[in-house]
């Protein structure tokens, strides 16, 4: 079974953050019975379904309803969100039964400081709220190598938030039980129009995940927000999901990662398969 597909419930944001390169497709959001048969048809190939490739998912009405439509089929739902709507709908998606949420606390690098504080301050609250509630909760810092100086505020606002010994590890640190803090690198996100970095690649795409974009695409990783490799559609019934997975152009994907080999243009031009060396 796969570790986790990526299903993404809508491609709408209500931010602009630095980091994301957002998308060019038609704004979509996608219905309760959509989703209803990307549950039931990947039942037998995982037990995680994230709601996120692009867009931002406190932004679909439906939300806590999709939430409770995966758990009731058996599934763990996590979503990563900018965290901006927290405040609002927090509490919402927590009592739907919500197993993960990952919360991109830099979205806001760039923003004005009393945005930023304000923003920052949100976050916390929420964390505390849905780890004390327990849900495991997941504060990134995915913006080394870019930070603008507010990482030392930001991580001074979570000392003074959460004050008692944290245990640390080499790429971020447990604050309490449910909660923690990740860092990561600032990536260059793949893209047709990128830069050819060469055909040595590893990617664990199509190997532990793959994703679905709300138009039911299926994409061999998290990365792929245009659907520029585009496997089937989970909506049509005439191929069911295993077949797609093991269709020549995903074996061919799968067989050359092992190898440390691109097969695809889009994957020699992704900065992020690069931090697996």
């Amino acid at each position: 079974m796969y570790s986790r597909v990526y299903v993404e419930i809508t491609d709408i944001c209500n931010r602009n953050c630095s980091f994301c390169p957002g998308t060019k497709r038609a704004p979509r959001r996608m219905s309760t019975e959509e989703f209803k048969i990307i549950a039931e048809k990947l039942k037998n190939i995982t037990k995680y379904l994230y709601f996120h490739v692009m867009g931002e998912p406190l932004t679909h009405p439906d939300l806590a309803e999709l939430i409770r439509i995966a758990r009731e089929n058996g599934y763990r739902p996590a979503i990563t969100t900018n965290g901006t709507l927290l405040a609002k709908r927090g509490q919402e998606i927590v009592e739907a039964g919500i197993y993960k949420i990952n919360i991109s606390v830099h979205s806001f690098e760039e923003g004005k400081t009393e945005d930023y504080i304000r923003y920052i301050q949100n976050c916390l609250d929420f964390a505390d709220y849905a780890s004390k509630n327990g849900v495991l909760t997941v504060l990134r810092l995915w913006n080394l190598g870019y930070d603008k100086g507010r990482n030392i505020d930001t991580l001074a606002m979570l000392r003074e938030k959460f004050p008692h010994e944290w245990t640390q590890g080499t790429r971020g640190a447990r604050i309490r039980d449910k909660l923690h803090l990740e860092y990561g690198e600032r990536f260059e996100w793949p893209d047709m129009e990128a830069e050819d970095r060469g055909n040595s690649v590893y990617c664990y795409g199509l190997k532990d995940h793959f994703g679905i974009l709300c138009d039911g695409r299926v994409i061999p990783c998290c990365l792929d927000r245009e659907g520029a490799i585009t496997l089937g559609n989970i909506f049509n019934d005439t191929q069911t999901v295993e077949e797609m997975l093991s269709s020549p152009r995903a074996l061919a994907m799968r067989e050359g990662f092992t190898k440390r080999q691109a097969t695809e243009e889009l994957c020699r031009k992704c900065g992020y398969a690069r931090r697996f060396g």
